[in-house]
């Protein structure tokens, strides 16, 4: 089964903005100290001018759905995860925009490989957004913790994963530009849970100390 253990903490964020008031351009901003990854992928994802992110929601993947929705992204949840990369395919070939779909790790991005392998066929510029186990457990049999890379390496023309927060939106940048440069196609980024959520929340799940300043 699909882990939802973080979804309480995502659910907090979007009480928190919606109580204040936060919607539209620069909402991020505003809850500084609640800054999250999912916030640097939405914003790269207003950027590149995506209207709707598809999607069946997870905990991975829950703060770049709270970032997007904050900015006023239209997060459209499906009954399958193959169907919300159907679904931004459809978009990718209507709008001339790359469509992009988010789903959890292991069997969430399993389940995409039909849809992936028809966007590639169809020689249409896709963005796969895939949560991950944290980076401190990577390789060690943690939940739904498996082989990505090697899994999508047949079906997209460009792939990657971040290992630091701030790579995270200098890699969608790069996954955008592959999708459409050349012979269009899908193209897959692997985003690890704990580089989504708060630094704090990260550690406190996954027992890692907080780094202390030299002195």
């Amino acid at each position: 089964p699909r882990t939802r253990t973080p979804a309480p903490e995502a659910q907090r964020l979007v009480c928190a903005r919606t109580r204040a008031g936060c919607r539209g351009r620069g909402a991020v901003r505003v809850f500084e100290a609640m800054s999250h990854g999912g916030d640097r992928i939405a914003e790269v994802l207003q950027r590149q001018g995506v209207k709707s992110l598809f999607t069946l929601c997870g905990g991975h993947i829950s703060p770049i759905l709270v970032g997007a929705k904050a900015l006023g992204i239209r997060v459209i949840d499906t009954r399958h995860e193959v169907n919300a990369v159907f679904a931004a395919d459809a978009m990718a070939r209507l709008t001339g925009i790359p469509g992009v779909a988010a789903v959890t790790a292991g069997p969430g991005l399993t389940n995409t490989i039909t849809a992936v392998k028809n966007a590639q066929m169809a020689q249409s510029p896709v963005v796969l957004l895939g949560g991950a186990t944290a980076t401190v457990l990577k390789g060690r049999g943690s939940l739904q913790d498996i082989d990505q890379q090697a899994l999508m390496a047949p079906h997209v023309k460009w792939q990657g994963s971040a290992r630091r927060v701030r790579e995270l939106a200098p890699l969608l940048e790069t996954a955008f530009a592959m999708a459409r440069e050349g012979v269009p196609g899908p193209v897959f980024l692997e985003c690890p849970v704990d580089l989504l959520y708060p630094e704090t929340t990260a550690r406190e799940w996954y027992g890692v100390a907080a780094r202390t300043p030299k002195p």
